[in-house]
């Protein structure tokens, strides 16, 4: 008997560990790292994102990294290029100025202004692919030098000197 209701107790479990949970890929996002500085104060920035297809993850990760480059700053790649700081500072400045920051990011926004894909090598765009989308690591030049102006002029960050 005990040995009826040891086979009955294992095939059980068995059972019920074969009908678990689906797997899934696993997803683990890596930060952004500048690459590389141009001298017209333009960075070389790669970012992470994940999309439908590849139109959309260019667009989503030039938005990316011009949010990165305004609002937490980018790490510094293994290239001997120091970590750039955000450049706004305040904490709330996405509440402060909500309606200017939807404006700017909008679709077709002034963001677009200040990145591009001139640096993008062969290559140099890596991506993995599920079923419904993908996960790509995008190559962004981001102007930080006219973003910081463009920022100062519409008064979202204080200009040089003036605190």
């Amino acid at each position: 008997m005990k040995r009826l209701s040891f086979f009955i107790a294992a095939f059980a479990a068995i059972i019920l560990a074969s009908c678990g949970t689906k797997r899934s890929q696993a997803y683990y996002e890596k930060p952004s790292v500048v690459l590389s500085a141009n001298y017209d104060g333009s960075y070389v920035i790669r970012v992470q994102v994940r999309a439908k297809d590849a139109v959309l993850a260019f667009t989503d990760g030039q938005r990316k990294a011009v949010q990165e480059v305004i609002f937490d700053g980018v790490k510094a790649g293994s290239n001997g290029i120091s970590d750039l700081k955000p450049l706004c500072f305040d904490m709330n400045a996405r509440e402060k100025h909500e309606d200017y920051f939807n404006a700017f990011f909008a679709d077709e926004g002034a963001w677009t202004q200040f990145a591009n894909l001139k640096d993008k090598r062969v290559g140099s765009t890596r991506y993995q692919r599920d079923g419904r989308q993908m996960v790509e690591s995008v190559t962004v030049t981001v102007d930080r030098a006219g973003l910081k102006k463009k920022l100062q002029e519409d008064g979202i960050i204080p200009m040089e000197g003036r605190y």
